[in-house]
């Protein structure tokens, strides 16, 4: 084709050739539109829609019904690229005949491709709420016109669904907006957007509403408490000299609660005229215990703890025996981490070897020990680390014995009577060849 022949050619059917550029850039912007529109956070268009944002507000309705938002733009982008396409063809066909059909098909084909799909599409996926503010107002009016056209093909589509059992209105998300969350804030953590310490934080608030008191509470064996019927003397002495404001005061048993006692409340009474420790009534400074289930999940007994202004209770089980106690701090420590004071007692629970392995007691929490080690050791089925090593062996191991599981080397290091006080613990792929 000579130059003359070229420009005759652009000449002859500018107006055509306008309009393919015209549709080829409506194209675009549905496929882009679309795009954005479906990656767009919704999260960021609420913030930003609260301060005021009209066009977040116009994206936030559309998301809302976005069946009948994808329909119209699919609808819109499929009939101008059709019509594009038959308008190249129609053009070439008249110029190289029965061969334009080819060249039309390729030539369109490529410019689709490449001008009404991959680069709107990467253009607004790069910047997807920028592209759907952007968009918003035209996407509205497209909606508003195309939209019972919409509405009358997803009806259509839900019929022949219907026909294969399959249901759209009973679609649900397969995740739930903890689970969502939970996702996003390891997803940031493992890019690096936040630091460990973050995300066991966010993780522990999330964490909240599945775990219960059993999980967390300090075990009735492991219970410091005051006798209520030994001198008051002794009784004095053990709450000043334990590192805990609170203590629960037992008669007659352990198992048998009658009353907690506030460090506070016993030096009020030391501090008046003629007051001596031997002639100290513990019960009567006590205050009434508070028994809570041991089943009730922390995000509920941390609603209580500050409903009922307290810091302490006694957790019982289902048939009202002592289990054990939970604080207030116990259930905060899940979301913050350990808190320490001056005058805590450091308690070496874990400890790492000059070989690489971890000697844990059998006490230490699963769920301590996955924080502080970064480990995934499973915590549904036991709380503690021993309690995991007799679930997963079925048994309650002797001395020196060995399980592997979840990738790690179990070793019982010490047993008393029927408990499992020490384990040792190594990654399973550095045990020499042959264990």
């Amino acid at each position: 084709m000579t130059i003359d022949a070229f420009l005759g050619f652009f000449v002859d059917n500018g107006v055509s050739i306008a309009v393919i550029v015209v549709l080829i850039l409506l194209s675009a912007f549905f496929s882009g539109s679309e795009t954005a529109l479906t990656a767009a956070s919704r999260a960021r268009l609420h913030v930003l829609e609260v301060n005021g944002d009209e066009r977040a507000g116009i994206v936030t309705h559309l998301i809302q019904r976005r069946d009948r938002l994808i329909g119209a733009l699919l609808i819109g982008n499929n009939l101008v690229n059709i019509l594009s396409s038959s308008i190249a063809t129609s053009v070439l066909l008249r110029v190289f005949g029965a061969t334009g059909v080819a060249y039309a098909t390729l030539g369109m084909t490529v410019i689709l491709v490449i001008f009404a799909e991959v680069l709107p599409k990467s253009w607004a996926i790069s910047a997807p709420d920028r592209f759907a503010l952007t968009v918003a107002r035209p996407v509205r009016w497209v909606v508003l016109v195309i939209g019972p056209l919409s509405s009358l093909v997803n009806g259509i589509v839900r019929r022949l669904l219907s026909l294969f059992g399959i249901s759209l209105s009973r679609e649900t998300s397969m995740l739930t907006a903890h689970e969502e969350l939970r996702g996003a804030v390891d997803f940031l953590h493992r890019e690096g957007s936040f630091i460990k310490a973050d995300r066991d934080r966010l993780g522990g608030v999330l964490d909240l509403g599945e775990l219960e008191v059993s999980d967390i509470m300090i075990h009735r064996t492991s219970m410091r408490a005051i006798n209520a019927d030994e001198p008051p003397e002794l009784a004095v002495r053990a709450v000043l000299e334990s590192p805990y404001t609170r203590m629960p005061v037992w008669r007659g048993s352990s198992d048998n609660i009658i009353g907690v006692v506030h460090a506070k409340d016993l030096l009020r009474a030391l501090a008046e005229p003629d007051a001596e420790p031997e002639n100290i009534d513990i019960v009567k400074i006590a205050q009434k215990p508070w028994f809570v289930p041991d089943t009730t999940n922390l995000k509920d007994q941390l609603n209580a703890f500050l409903k009922r202004k307290m810091h302490f209770a006694i957790v019982v089980d289902e048939y009202g025996e002592m289990q054990g106690l939970v604080t207030l701090e116990d259930i905060l420590e899940e979301i913050v981490g350990d808190i320490a004071d001056e005058h805590d007692i450091a308690i070496q629970g874990v400890r790492t070897e000059a070989d690489g392995s971890i000697v844990v007691d059998g006490s230490v929490p699963i769920r301590d020990l996955n924080r502080a080690l970064d480990w995934s050791l499973p915590d549904e089925e036991a709380t503690t680390v021993a309690g995991l090593v007799i679930h997963e062996s079925r048994s309650i191991p002797e001395e020196r014995q060995a399980f592997t599981f979840y990738g790690k080397r179990f070793i019982v290091m010490k047993r008393v009577k029927n408990r499992i006080t020490r384990l040792r613990i190594r990654p399973a792929e550095d045990l020499p060849a042959g264990e």
